[in-house]
């Protein structure tokens, strides 16, 4: 067995079925064989409404809720103005009509009433106001809801120079922030639409119209001045459809630099990851010129498909959605290095299921090569190994902890080093593996079970938040020079 001195803490998360968020509640957006709009027959039936009744039910809705969430007024006036050409005449009404318009399309969801698991770790922006050797973190959570939606959460705690870790209190309300749509470099949307297999004479045609970069409002303006009726419908509405796809994908998501970061949600928004924002893998990335950057890479699902995308920020107020492209986007479990080597990006990837391999390029957005690295070994790994995070710099090498997954399909948790100047080699592998399941983490949704997104170093100690069994978490103190002396150790 390993020699190497690891402590389960305290600190534990377990999902609170309690935390909630109010997001927009279209009924199916079914159309009756008649042709009606299930949408427009309730706006229908609001509007046949007498005065006193809508004033009674609005009264009671804000009795019943208006404790549970900090605006309540203004969540359900922006669900009206998302409904606003449902609507005849939208002005005419009633502030308290329109209020109850747009609470009747407004529902509650538990964005973790399933589970809370699989963090990842990084270092905060803001690290003024601590003692001596404290290290301020903020560690991502993958939350599971209703219709197993993965939406990703945030918390923010400290951990002082005796190795003790003090994480924030987190509300019971939670907020998604204000979707922005961004400025889309023109060059990157054709390789990507190349890429989807609809470059042809109408992309090209709309690209040529628009200029470098281009708004999302050109981008519609551009694809309403089209004259669709020169091309085959087997070929004008996918093309439609996959264009609009593409800039719905990448958008910004802002929240209130007043919130506190426990608070915000990153919930699905884009129509690659409408069931699922999956296993965030964060990395506090230090440019050549030492400009700061966070990345993290996770696993969008639409219900049918995985797509590897990235979300990009510098203070956890706002963050920036994009589509990666390139021949080696594939399978889940992308983790960028901490910095560039050589003067290119690189990345670990699980790039055919089973085997860990390294990436490396000139933009951080695009990946056309993988070249494997490792393969399984172990008995605790034979079935898949991939990594948990990105890889974290020390002075004997990168050091990666990985998954691997054994008979019964357990999941164990290991760690490698690579070669600092030449991360193709793996010059250390541990022989057991660091965590396996205990007793009382065995039992989730998803049994035996323990996964990392992404861990830290403070001081002598790797600090690793890892989940169990798709139900909670915990964070591990891993002696590092234990770890190190076993990983290069022949």
């Amino acid at each position: 067995m390993n020699s190497i001195v690891i402590t389960r803490t305290d600190t534990r998360f377990i999902p609170n079925n309690r935390r909630l968020i109010t997001k927009p509640y279209l009924p199916g957006e079914q159309l009756f064989p008649d042709g009606r709009s299930r949408v427009r027959d309730v706006v229908d039936r609001v509007l046949g409404l007498s005065d006193d009744e809508v004033a009674s039910t609005l009264d009671d809705l804000f009795k019943r809720f208006a404790d549970r969430h900090s605006d309540l007024t203004s969540t359900m006036e922006k669900t009206f103005e998302s409904l606003r050409d449902r609507v005849d005449a939208p002005d005419q009404l009633s502030a308290e009509r329109r209020l109850l318009i747009g609470g009747f399309f407004t529902h509650e969801y538990s964005i973790e009433g399933a589970a809370l698991s699989n963090p990842s770790m990084v270092p905060a922006p803001d690290q003024s106001g601590l003692e001596p050797g404290d290290q301020r973190f903020i560690m991502s959570m993958r939350a599971v809801g209703e219709g197993h939606i993965s939406s990703i959460e945030f918390r923010t705690g400290v951990i002082n120079s005796r190795a003790e870790i003090t994480v924030e209190p987190v509300g019971i309300t939670g907020h998604t922030g204000e979707l922005h749509a961004p400025n889309y470099d023109r060059h990157h949307f054709q390789v990507r639409l190349e890429e989807l297999g609809i470059l042809n004479d109408i992309t090209s045609s709309l690209l040529n119209n628009l200029t470098d970069p281009f708004t999302l409002e050109q981008l519609e303006t551009a694809l309403r001045e089209i004259d669709w009726e020169d091309d085959p419908l087997q070929v004008a509405v996918p093309t439609a459809k996959t264009i609009q796809w593409l800039a719905y994908s990448n958008y910004t998501t802002i929240f209130s630099p007043d919130s506190h970061i426990s608070d915000r949600v990153l919930f699905p928004a884009g129509p690659a990851e409408i069931h699922g924002m999956e296993d965030a893998r964060f990395v506090r990335f230090v440019h050549d010129n030492g400009t700061v950057m966070y990345y993290a890479t996770y696993t969008a699902y639409d219900g049918l498909s995985i797509l590897p995308q990235i979300i990009e920020t510098t203070d956890f107020v706002s963050f920036r959605i994009a589509t990666l492209h390139g021949n080696a986007i594939r399978n889940k479990g992308m983790a960028i290095f901490p910095r560039m080597i050589d003067g290119r990006y690189a990345a670990l990837s699980r790039f055919d299921g089973e085997n860990n391999h390294l990436m490396m390029s000139d933009s951080h957005r695009v990946w056309e090569n993988a070249e494997r690295i490792q393969v399984p070994k172990r008995p605790w790994e034979l079935m898949q190994i991939g990594n948990c995070g990105s890889p974290l710099e020390t002075e004997a090498g990168w050091l990666v902890i990985t998954h691997g997954v054994g008979a019964m399909r357990q999941y164990s948790i290991g760690a490698i080093l690579l070669d600092t100047n030449d991360p193709y080699r793996v010059i250390g592998h541990l022989k057991e593996p660091l965590l396996r399941p205990t007793e009382d983490e065995r039992d989730g949704y998803v049994p035996n079970v323990v996964y990392s997104c992404g861990s830290m170093i403070h001081d002598n100690n790797l600090v690793l938040p890892y989940g169990f069994s798709d139900l909670g978490a915990h964070i591990a103190l891993v002696n590092l020079d234990d770890l190190l002396s076993e990983l290069t150790a022949r």
